[in-house]
């Protein structure tokens, strides 16, 4: 099984939305990202190809942001192992 590479850039930032801006991936798809199907990834990685494009007009610099807290982290891990 060949696994799709994590975009990430270790550039941690959450915008309001708990979208990061570095990755352009939601919390919810960072916390649990090794646990996903090849399938799943592969969704996930359009939207991020969306987000990235939806962010591209945006300035990074105009949007609030703030790094990923370890509760966030916790509920985000907490919320997939129920669903």
């Amino acid at each position: 099984m060949s696994r799709i590479e994590s975009p990430c850039i270790a550039c941690c930032k959450l915008d309001q939305h708990k979208v990061c801006i570095g990755c352009y991936r939601h919390i919810a798809e960072i916390a649990n990202w090794n646990k996903k199907s090849d399938a799943e990834l592969a969704a996930i990685m359009q939207q991020v190809a969306m987000r990235k494009q939806q962010y591209a007009s945006l300035n990074h610099h105009s949007i609030a942001t703030s790094p990923i807290t370890q509760a966030e982290w916790q509920a985000a891990k907490i919320k997939a192992r129920l669903s």
